[in-house]
């Protein structure tokens, strides 16, 4: 495959990037993902300082390839994350859910690039305006946490492309070759994709979740608590409860009260697939087969190519 601005920018072979999602992407995905030629990402939503450090050092022994971490910036201890980071010499940081501006400069000062995850084009032109190296534009049909505003892949992307002059990642319902070849047809040099990785042994989520995905259907996925953080769920007795108090007109702090804490390690990581909080895309209705992250990877770029050769010969 051809080099392209992405590939450049982060020293990979593909521009294939796995997302860096919360109880799932530890050192072993990453690493894996690395291995096989793209971007591994380690997701540090559901880590504490002391976790995050200890899965940067294995992954650094599982691979010499490039591999990123993921950082939520509301996140509590954010300064001691970010000095474990620095300190471990990672070389590529995402960030995400807050103000790219308040750290991208601090990060890049140490030599690490950045880039930063959007719902939006308003999104997009501040995290260009903050100096970050490229933008991840996800829409609406990703999994986890999503954009208040609804926005589809396939809008969002054309529209980013033609108001930024930096890298776009396009991320949200990619799980195949023929997705990537369509998100980069729309304007993205490269594609994040995370639910698709969360249906490989790699994954640190739990196998109750990952045989939940694989069985998952079109429609068994909606976003849900807008009032709080939107997120995308799949339908479960959670999920259920939460329509029912949605049917009183609840206020905030009753839906604040039924989320509780540690609602999505309960369900994803800890594999309770009543009470769990489980968020994963639109895309796991087309998601049939638990296999390796480099199985995954081979698939995805031998069908983009294949799909390529199609294309051109329209």
């Amino acid at each position: 495959m051809p080099t392209n601005k992405i590939t450049q920018l982060f020293n990979i072979q593909y521009p294939l990037i796995q997302a860096g999602m919360v109880w799932a992407s530890g050192w072993k995905l990453a690493s894996a993902v690395s291995n096989a030629g793209g971007l591994g990402i380690i997701g540090a939503g559901s880590m504490y300082p002391e976790i995050l450090k200890e899965h940067i050092e294995k992954c650094k022994k599982a691979t010499d390839k490039p591999f990123a971490v993921n950082v939520p910036l509301l996140y509590p201890d954010i300064d001691k994350i970010m000095e474990i980071i620095i300190s471990e010499k990672v070389e590529i940081v995402f960030t995400s859910a807050g103000n790219p501006k308040t750290w991208t400069k601090h990060l890049q000062e140490h030599g690490i690039k950045v880039v930063h995850v959007v719902s939006g084009v308003k999104f997009a032109l501040k995290s260009q305006e903050a100096g970050v190296d490229a933008v991840v534009a996800e829409g609406f049909e990703a999994g986890g946490h999503n954009g208040r505003d609804e926005t589809t892949t396939f809008t969002l992307i054309p529209m980013v492309k033609e108001k930024i002059g930096i890298p776009l990642i396009a991320a949200g319902g990619i799980a195949t070759g023929r997705g990537m070849l369509a998100a980069m047809v729309l304007g993205a040099d490269a594609v994040q994709i995370g639910s698709r990785f969360v249906a490989s042994p790699e994954a640190s989520s739990h196998q109750n979740f990952k045989e939940m995905v694989v069985k998952a259907q079109e429609g068994d996925t909606k976003l849900t608590l807008k009032e709080l953080a939107p997120v995308r769920l799949l339908k479960n007795k959670f999920f259920d409860d939460v329509q029912k108090l949605y049917a009183e007109n609840p206020s905030k702090e009753q839906l604040i009260e039924l989320l509780g804490r540690a609602r999505a390690k309960k369900g994803m990581f800890e594999g309770d697939l009543e009470e769990g909080e489980l968020e994963i895309g639109q895309i796991s209705g087309l998601i049939h087969e638990i296999k390796p992250a480099a199985e995954i990877v081979k698939e995805i770029i031998e069908e983009f190519e294949t799909a390529r050769k199609e294309v051109s010969a329209l």
